[in-house]
């Protein structure tokens, strides 16, 4: 009977399949409620999970059951499976990293998933033309333009960069609620004052060959992905990306992370109201 408890079945469904295999209904109940008592019984709506083609069903058997025990829902993941499959995703910008965000993010269950170079060309999946973005994911040194577009469409972006050896993930902007990315440079500015200069001699240019290898890569894609995912199954949660960055410097296997807080020369908050 246990093998039955696969979340493609109903209540009824399981006591059905299971007289089937010579189980009385009332021994098939009486299981049912020790482990439900016990704790160790989720109810998955088995609809949700039927609806799915059986071939994406079987690609995200892993990503549900994950996302069930990491935040100990009920469901059998059934919310973060809605949430997931309706999310509109673009990744902006390519290089090591940009390809191996979409595809985890692709991997893990998001509906639309976009993608462009610096160039501008769409790959990946086309823009949803009039939709707007649930999240875009900023990949390597942002153009300033683009970001202040996003903080006047209110539209929340991740950034993540891996390069010189460096990985950073971060930050998590919500327009209005949290520190942008010119309040990042601000604060920079403030201990630096070439920071500005050397921000401008940043944009546009990629160098060759970057020093980002294939472990660096991934590793700074996956945490990229982690922390979307996490914006994207638990809207509203304060995460460790939101006023803040996770760092890995090689050689070192350690992320760590940096607070930054809304500058007070910036007017973020008050473009995003506006």
């Amino acid at each position: 009977m246990i093998s039955l408890l696969d979340g493609s079945r109903d209540r009824a469904q399981v006591i059905s399949a299971a007289a089937n295999r010579g189980i009385p209904p009332q021994l098939a109940e009486r299981v049912l409620t020790l482990l439900a008592a016990g704790g160790a019984l989720e109810d998955f709506p088995a609809g949700t999970y039927r609806a799915l083609p059986r071939q994406l069903r079987a690609r995200l058997a892993p990503e549900l059951a994950a996302a069930s025990l990491a935040h100990g829902d009920g469901d059998g993941g059934a919310r973060v499976l809605a949430r997931r499959r309706a999310a509109y995703v673009s990744v902006h910008g390519g290089g090591r990293l940009g390809p191996g965000v979409a595809s985890l993010l692709t991997a893990s269950g998001i509906g639309q998933v976009t993608s462009s170079d610096d160039s501008g060309p769409e790959a990946g999946g086309e823009p949803l033309a009039g939709v707007r973005p649930d999240l875009v994911v900023l990949i390597g040194t942002h153009v300033p333009e683009l970001a202040a577009s996003l903080m006047r469409g209110q539209i929340p972006h991740l950034a993540a960069a891996a390069g010189e050896a460096i990985g950073v993930v971060g930050p998590l902007v919500i327009p209005g609620t949290s520190a942008c990315l010119r309040c990042l440079d601000l604060a920079r500015t403030d201990r630096d004052p070439a920071w500005p200069l050397i921000l401008a001699q940043l944009a546009g240019r990629r160098p060759d060959p970057p020093a980002c290898d294939a472990t660096l890569a991934a590793a700074v894609a996956a945490q990229a992905t982690a922390q979307a995912m996490a914006f994207v199954d638990r809207p509203g949660r304060i995460g460790p990306v939101s006023n803040g960055t996770l760092e890995l410097v090689l050689p070192a296997w350690q992320w760590r992370r940096r607070t930054w807080l809304p500058h007070p020369a910036c007017t973020c908050g008050q473009r995003a109201a506006g």
